[in-house]
């Protein structure tokens, strides 16, 4: 990696990040053991960290590092655990490269901590609904994802039910941006992630997908996961790492129908498809 000669850089690319046309990529670094598609692959720091350079080097414009699963039936992993696995692996890159680095978390104490490590955005499976995530995150002053989960990992997939899913992540969303506002935090620091597969059925997934521009009226960037995830198995009839196809072609269309940022798996066939797709939308 070339060594960050200004660590203060790093926490400017997050902000300018979400006023770009072209879609950017967030590249998924867990370093978990149990993470659904590459659970115990880098919960090494130095293998965390290559990666991360892998990564950007692909074309990464931002690294994701989480120290908990989120995928279902996951098991919740204490504040102590999470920090060992995070923070050396966010220290690390932040000494080492200009990029944004995201902290999948929903722990304040986590928050904070990874903060003061490097990382400059936070991306919240809970939406900032975890005691203190709220106050945390409008002390820090870094830009926030707030995702719709139903229920929680333990128990997201069982039988979720909605009237209209586009309707209540909508709803919900509006209603945590009222929070966020209420406590001090800029509309133009949050971003939305409808949460694909977060309490949510084959179906309902879908109709997010196709209906993603509905969520663009709260003027904030979209993100969007859906790399390697099992409504892309469903479909093909393929196991996770059999998915980079359908997750390139999935995260192409969340693109043309809106989303500003995707999370992957496979940052470099994304990078290639969205080369093709920048050229044709706004020229070489």
């Amino acid at each position: 990696m070339e060594r960050l000669n200004n660590p203060d850089l790093g926490l400017d690319l997050s902000s300018s990040l979400l006023q770009q046309k072209n879609p950017q990529i967030m590249g998924v670094l867990n370093v978990t053991p149990d993470s659904f598609s590459d659970g115990g692959h880098f919960n090494q720091v130095d293998k965390a960290i290559s990666q991360a350079q892998s990564m950007i080097d692909a074309g990464a414009s931002i690294i994701d590092v989480g120290g908990e699963s989120t995928r279902p039936n996951a098991a919740p992993v204490s504040v102590d655990e999470e920090l060992a696995r995070v923070i050396p692996v966010i220290r690390g890159i932040r000494e080492n490269a200009n990029i944004a680095i995201s902290v999948d978390t929903s722990k304040a104490e986590v928050m904070q901590l990874a903060v003061e490590a490097g990382a400059n955005i936070i991306n919240d499976v809970y939406a900032l609904r975890q005691p203190g995530a709220l106050e945390m995150a409008a002390e820090l002053r870094v830009p926030v994802c707030l995702v719709h989960m139903q229920a929680k990992p333990e128990t997201m997939q069982n039988a979720p039910c909605y009237g209209n899913v586009v309707d209540e992540v909508n709803a919900f969303f509006m209603e945590r941006l009222k929070s966020c506002e209420k406590i001090g935090i800029a509309v133009d620091s949050i971003i939305l992630d409808p949460g694909f597969g977060f309490g949510k059925t084959l179906q309902h997934n879908l109709s997010l997908l196709a209906h993603l521009r509905a969520f663009k009226a709260h003027g904030c960037p979209i993100l969007v996961g859906l790399s390697r995830k099992s409504m892309l198995g469903e479909l093909l009839d393929k196991k996770a790492d059999g998915r980079v196809v359908g997750s390139v072609t999935a995260a192409l269309i969340a693109v043309i129908n809106g989303a500003s940022i995707v999370r992957v798996h496979d940052v470099a066939q994304t990078s290639d498809a969205f080369k093709i797709y920048n050229a044709v939308q706004y020229g070489i």
